[in-house]
């Protein structure tokens, strides 16, 4: 089959290739790709930003988010049938999606949400799980909570400002002026133009904020919050969470704390706290996922979709900032 495949980390590590097509274990369902959508992650993984974390071996198939339809079941697979249509965020070590097939385990698979075509679904996987995992799961946001998502008309900002405010809190976000009207159509009540106006001079007192672009940005971040506050940075720097979470040894936590140190000191000397969120597969969040896009409380961003055979230049595309919303490559 035709795979997109990093034979060694490098911006010019991936390229096309043709390889086997996967096989299918016990609980794995075989998923024929329509779609796959474009993360930060997949470069972030071709470069080797985290090659010392999670061990791929190369040569090995890049791609985080699937749409496709079941081809092969595995023997102990239950609750899915060749034909059905569904999608996912394969678990790390088993991720491929920029191929015409891929192997995944039951247990990161869900039926894609009946509201959605194909194409729309791909966009989805990564970015509601992701929204998910922070906002319910990390930061218990909740009612009249003050929350902040940078990067709002990006793939996980807009996800993030559409759940936020579903679960009742006060969103403001930062993006280029001219996604103010689309964001507020998605439930922001604060729009700041970042190009216009610096959000540490003009907001305070927030719960939550959510930061995706690291360095300055986040020290700033952490300024606006309020006692008690909660800073999560998906960019970095990780911390000693973050090991525990991959399950690395103990003497991991060290390294991986020191590298977050400063923000945290910073954060606790207003009273607030740091964390770096990395998120997992989990079909069953997919599932319950899928019910809110079939009410209609959320909704795909979806900025263009590129054919298959031109992945590389979809990744390079979002790799440059020009998206304002999922890029999506399409197999059919």
């Amino acid at each position: 089959m035709k795979a997109f495949v990093v034979r060694k980390y490098g911006k010019d590590g991936l390229g096309a290739a043709v390889v086997p097509k996967p096989t299918v274990g016990l609980t794995d369902v075989l998923v024929k790709v329509s779609a796959a959508s474009i993360n930060p992650l997949d470069t972030m993984i071709r470069n080797g930003e985290f090659k010392q974390l999670l061990k791929y071996r190369k040569p090995f198939i890049l791609g985080h988010d699937v749409a496709g339809v079941v081809t092969e079941i595995g023997s102990a697979v239950k609750g899915f049938a060749v034909g059905d249509e569904v999608y996912s965020r394969p678990r790390d070590l088993r991720i491929g999606s920029f191929a015409e097939y891929i192997a995944i385990d039951q247990a990161d698979v869900a039926s894609k949400p009946v509201s959605l075509s194909l194409h729309e679904a791909a966009a989805v996987p990564l970015v509601a799980l992701a929204a998910w995992q922070i906002l319910v799961d990390r930061a218990h946001v909740g009612p009249g909570q003050k929350v902040l998502v940078h990067a709002g008309a990006g793939g996980l900002g807009s996800t993030v400002v559409q759940l936020a405010k579903h679960l009742g809190a006060h969103v403001a976000t930062t993006a280029n002026g001219r996604d103010t009207d689309r964001l507020r159509a998605l439930g922001a009540d604060v729009v700041i133009d970042y190009t216009k106006e610096d959000f540490s001079q003009v907001l305070s007192g927030y719960d939550f904020v959510l930061d995706s672009l690291g360095g300055k940005n986040l020290e700033k971040s952490v300024t606006v919050l309020k006692p008690g506050g909660l800073a999560i940075g998906v960019s970095g720097p990780p911390d000693a969470g973050f090991a525990k979470q991959l399950g690395l040894p103990r003497f991991m936590k060290l390294p991986l704390g020191l590298l977050s140190r400063n923000i945290r000191n910073a954060a606790k000397k207003r009273g607030a706290r740091y964390e770096f969120f990395f998120m997992q597969a989990n079909g069953p969040q997919l599932r319950d996922l899928a019910a809110l896009y079939d009410a209609g409380v959320l909704q795909p961003v979806l900025d263009r979709t590129f054919p298959f055979d031109r992945t590389l230049e979809a990744l390079a595309f979002v790799e440059q900032g020009k998206a304002h919303g999922k890029v999506v490559i399409t197999m059919d």
